[in-house]
């Protein structure tokens, strides 16, 4: 009995500090780019067409996840290992076949935006920094790498890691994590897919017990994007598209159901001790859902 109220209160803790991993990171990247964008708007007024500010925007979540994570690990006293575990080699395929089988969400996707245009809504397009020649380098850095270490740590690390170790169920934690990794980029025109990339990485990261595989998929998704705008293709061709989307379909569907039924760490109930997470992650949430209905209504104004 002792030792159940011992795992009770530290399945508290852990939730806890997740929950408020997530809110520090909100927080930290909202406060960082209004103080970034208030600069660059006194130094110049056509700030974002600099290559400085557009390193900076994606740059500065970067840093704010890795003081988030840095103060999780410092307040818990826990290892980086504690999210990032050796894990089987097989778990690496499965992340990269993951990966490639998400390509054929891209129709699904573009269905939603259509719905979010017929109510007036046109997506602001990022300007990415320059790809050309061996700017490609610094940008994969930027770009690719750093946010599959850092998004990655936070979401498939600790925020999904403390949930199972927490004793949630395997599909309230893909879930959960999934609804709030889509939250965190308050992109309404990549809402479904987001969603379903942090449902599958939630899944991957629960059956390998690490961040690690994921790691892998979040990087090769963001690569992919940037070598393709480098070498200026915005989509893939018309004449592959049909074959290369039902291939991808077939393998998401396969990877899916392996994921589905692999019994390696499954864990059946819903959430528990709910309001220890949310009591730490509810602000965090509530400023990601302001922001992405301002995202949303701003989307709508100036279309």
């Amino acid at each position: 009995m002792e030792r159940r109220e011992e795992q009770k209160t530290e399945g508290k803790k852990l939730l806890r500090e997740a929950g408020f991993s997530f809110t520090v990171t909100v927080a930290l990247i909202i406060a960082c780019s209004f103080v970034v964008t208030i600069v660059a708007a006194g130094l110049s007024n056509r700030y974002k067409e600099t290559v400085a500010f557009r390193y900076a925007s994606y740059l500065l979540p970067q840093i704010c996840l890795f003081l988030a994570a840095f103060v999780y690990f410092r307040r818990t006293k826990r290892s980086v290992k504690t999210v990032a575990a050796p894990c089987k080699p097989v778990y690496f395929l499965i992340a990269i076949l993951l990966q490639f089988g998400l390509l054929s969400l891209s129709e699904l996707n573009g269905l939603f935006l259509k719905a979010l245009s017929r109510i007036g809504y046109e997506q602001e397009m990022t300007e990415l920094p320059p790809l050309d020649g061996w700017n490609l380098l610094p940008a994969m850095l930027a770009i690719a790498l750093l946010p599959a270490l850092f998004e990655e740590t936070l979401f498939r690390g600790i925020l999904t890691g403390n949930m199972r170790e927490s004793g949630w169920g395997t599909a309230a934690t893909a879930l959960v994590g999934g609804a709030m990794f889509s939250l965190f980029h308050v992109n309404p025109a990549q809402t479904v897919y987001q969603f379903a990339c942090g449902v599958c990485f939630a899944l991957v990261a629960i059956r390998s017990g690490s961040a690690l595989p994921t790691m892998v998929s979040h990087f090769l998704n963001n690569a992919l994007v940037l070598a393709m705008t480098a070498a200026g293709l915005e989509d893939f061709p018309e004449a592959v598209k049909l074959p290369l989307y039902l291939t991808a379909g077939v393998v998401l569907a396969a990877v899916g159901a392996w994921l589905i039924f692999d019994k390696n760490n499954t864990k059946k109930g819903g959430i528990r001790e709910g309001r220890s997470f949310f009591a730490g992650a509810g602000a965090g949430i509530a400023l990601c859902a302001v922001m992405w209905i301002a995202t949303l209504v701003t989307g709508i104004v100036g279309g």
